[in-house]
């Protein structure tokens, strides 16, 4: 029977193909050496420095009651823009509205109204802390002191707050490194977290029969500044590495 060459190798090359394609399926199967694992350590680290409160805020108030609510607004109106009035000649404090309000007051056991209640506020801020205190001094003749807050001013907080992350981070690499070395190592860090947090202290002042005692005779409100913290927190992961 004669040898037919080519039917032969229509049958060959199918089975080598099979043979190819089960042997790169099971190299593909073949699990890949794993990696070795860096160690790494998780650690934190804290700085603080203290902001001064070069930067106030006062919220003043008129409250009156009264049976007619138009009288009421204008006797309450006719205050505040005194006051305002009074503002006009201090540039460096920054005035401004911070709201108005008028609520019924009514009858004890019932829903009648007896009489109405309103309220309006003003801020003051300022960075100029001895014309705030003058001001707020004279403001007490015809307005009560709500609330005064202190604390550092924008350009102040982020100035000391570069301060500390600076002293943060150094803290962190001193600990990174004090770890690295007990364990026989060195490091190097993976990632940083930094978070800013500031303790701002808040004084309130006296109430309104209080503040309305002392108008006869109205002098600088005393303030006395003081300083704020500014504290900053540093975490992170560190590879450890020989």
């Amino acid at each position: 029977m004669p040898f037919d060459k080519k039917g032969t190798d229509m049958k060959i090359a199918p089975l080598a193909c099979v043979i190819a394609l089960a042997t790169t399926s099971a190299w593909a199967q073949t699990p890949l050496p794993a990696r070795p694992s860096t160690p790494t350590i998780t650690l934190s680290a804290d700085a603080a420095r203290p902001a001064p409160n070069d930067m106030g805020q006062v919220n003043v108030f008129v409250e009156e009651s009264g049976s007619n609510p138009a009288e009421l607004a204008k006797r309450v109106n006719q205050r505040i823009n005194e006051a305002l009035a009074m503002t006009k000649s201090y540039a460096t404090v920054k005035t401004q509205s911070a709201g108005t309000q008028t609520f019924p007051i009514y009858v004890k056991n019932s829903t009648r109204i007896e009489s109405w209640r309103m309220r309006s506020e003003l801020s003051l801020q300022s960075t100029d802390i001895p014309a705030l205190s003058e001001l707020t001094g004279k403001l007490q003749s015809i307005t009560a002191v709500q609330q005064l807050n202190l604390m550092p001013s924008p350009e102040t907080q982020k100035r000391v707050a570069d301060e500390t992350m600076v002293d943060a981070i150094q803290a962190f690499q001193a600990r990174a490194e004090v770890a690295a070395r007990a364990l026989g190592k060195h490091f190097r860090i993976r990632d940083l977290n930094v978070n800013t947090n500031s303790m701002r202290p808040i004084f309130a002042r006296k109430s309104t029969v209080m503040m309305m005692d002392a108008a006869a005779a109205p002098a600088p409100a005393p303030i006395e500044a003081g300083e704020s913290m500014v504290t900053v927190n540093v975490n992170g992961t560190v590879e450890l590495t020989d």
